[in-house]
């Protein structure tokens, strides 16, 4: 068993480059297939990739929008929805549409306004109808490429993906060889980790998350979180809406983790999020009008959105003001701020974090950082390693065959692996072990962060002696609890898993903090 606990994936990284670089030796001749392993190993040095995926009307575009705190991808119903959409990181926003054969076309890109100047619900809109090829000639449009300025971006790509249940079968199946490339031939990986999004949790839901499951081994992603999206609605606008959603997510979460599906299972309002983080100085204005008028009138004129926009209603904010706030915040979203600042709030930054913070994206942005973030490069090293295994064996009879026993090897025994499909089984497999034991099991391989002194529960500061203590104590509880004679095969393999975590950890803490991760064998038992 290979460990690469604590940290980014150094040594599993490490191996993966070598068994490229080795294998673009064997097919220097062939072009094609050199060409497939540099892509592999390109990948290694880029920015992880996430893919938004989930039925049509998700909100995956708006949650986009939120996660970036920038309205850079089109919310309407237009052609763009039917295409697999890359968010990358660029020095100017650009836009640029591909066909299959290669040829690009930039895409005019139009912002849409709604009252007194304020941005429009559908925000910016990009305009496919008259593209100028490189080549010349029309092009059907394969993919889109939005290059903009943003921190997340150089962090992290984003995939927006068509629905999953789109009528047309040739939509819905872009967003499955993107997740999930099958067959006989090469399909190299698009993304590393997956965001499902669920309005509901229907049979297509389901197979989908099942098809990506099966398909980890033979190139999908690792790691999956799902989301509850458009959260607020569950509750129908009310006040007490994320509570609803909430009970939703833990009876969604539990119907997936029986499966092993998602590693977690997290409400957003992502219309909400994105407004919050977009809120302008006149939105707030009109936030605090409604506020000062009588409760009972602003009850009454939220019972619906059409109701709320209503010229006739005697509130202290024009209708096409209020029809705009309905649009961007929702009810939901209204309700809350008008409570927020009768409750206190005071000017528009506190409230864009207080609305921020109850729509759930905070939750989501953590639960990213640590399930997806602080395993990057494990992440990024299984898509190369599964993309390699497949070229591997698409392409037998030189030297390179060599190589995929120990590919095979490396997919199977990188404990960083075990971890991950640990943490999306862990309460499937409904371990015969008290609450405090679990919460220790979770956070000991990595389930709220993968630094040391947060595996081990200790305070950041915590000195190498004490970690390495409770390391130690850590490995003797957990191989003990993987010998116990009544228990099955799924309680040994997650005890195992444990103890293993905390060998590696007892090895991170022997050494200084700047030297690569060591790999220690699994113990003999």
């Amino acid at each position: 068993m290979r460990f690469d606990v604590g940290g980014p994936g150094y040594g599993v990284g490490g191996e993966t480059r070598g068994l490229l670089a080795a294998a673009r030796r064997s097919f220097a001749d062939r072009g094609r297939v050199r060409g497939q392993l540099e892509e592999c190993a390109r990948r290694l040095d880029e920015p992880l990739r996430i893919a938004l995926a989930g039925q049509l009307k998700a909100g995956k575009s708006t949650l986009l929008n939120a996660l970036v705190g920038q309205d850079i991808a089109p919310t309407d119903a237009t052609e763009c929805t039917r295409l697999v959409t890359w968010y990358r990181h660029g020095a100017a926003p650009r836009v640029t549409a591909y066909s299959p054969e290669g040829s690009h076309a930039d895409v005019v890109v139009r912002r849409g306004r709604s009252a007194e100047g304020l941005p429009g619900a559908h925000g910016l809109t990009f305009d496919l109808a008259a593209l100028r090829w490189n080549a010349g000639g029309a092009r059907e449009v394969d993919h889109l490429a939005v290059e903009w300025p943003s921190a997340e971006l150089a962090q992290t790509t984003i995939i927006d993906t068509p629905g999953i249940s789109s009528l047309s079968r040739d939509v819905s199946a872009r967003t499955s060889r993107l997740l999930t490339p099958g067959g006989t031939g090469v399909a190299l990986p698009g993304a590393d980790a997956v965001v499902y999004l669920l309005r509901r949790l229907d049979t297509a839901d389901v197979d989908f998350l099942e098809h990506i499951g099966a398909g980890t081994g033979a190139g999908g992603p690792l790691g999956v979180i799902g989301v509850v999206s458009r959260a607020d609605e569950i509750g129908a606008g009310r006040i007490d809406a994320l509570h609803s959603a909430r009970d939703v997510a833990s009876r969604f979460a539990g119907e997936l983790e029986r499966t092993g599906l998602c590693q977690s299972v997290i409400p957003v309002a992502g219309l909400l999020a994105f407004a919050a983080a977009t809120l302008r100085q006149r939105e707030y204005a009109a936030f605090e009008a409604l506020a000062a008028a009588p409760v009972d009138e602003v009850s009454a004129a939220l019972l619906s959105a059409d109701r709320f926009a209503r010229p006739d209603l005697p509130l202290p904010v024009p209708p096409d003001l209020r029809a705009h706030l309905a649009a961007r915040f929702g009810l939901f979203g209204i309700r809350l701020a008008v409570t927020l600042i009768r409750l206190g709030v005071r000017d528009s930054a506190t409230l864009a974090a207080e609305l921020t913070a109850r729509s759930g994206l905070d939750e989501l942005r953590t639960v990213l950082d640590v399930q997806f973030a602080q395993r990057a490069e494990e992440l990024k090293a299984h898509s190369a390693l599964t993309a390699l295994a497949r070229i591997l064996v698409a392409n037998p009879g030189t030297e390179a065959d060599a190589l995929l026993p120990r590919v095979k090897t490396l997919l199977s025994d990188v404990h960083g692996f075990a971890e991950l499909r640990l943490l999306g089984h862990l309460r499937t497999d409904e371990l015969p072990l008290p609450p405090p034991d679990l919460a220790e099991l979770h956070r000991l391989i990595g389930g709220i962060g993968v630094a040391p002194h947060r595996r081990l529960g200790l305070p950041p500061h915590t000195d190498i002696h004490t970690q390495r203590e409770q390391a130690l104590t850590a490995v003797h509880k957990w191989r003990t609890r993987a010998r116990h004679p009544l228990a099955d095969q799924s309680m040994v393999n997650a005890c195992l898993t444990a103890s293993r975590s905390a060998e590696g950890l007892l090895e991170i803490l022997h050494e200084p903090p700047t030297t690569p991760f060591a790999r220690i064998p699994p113990p003999h038992n």
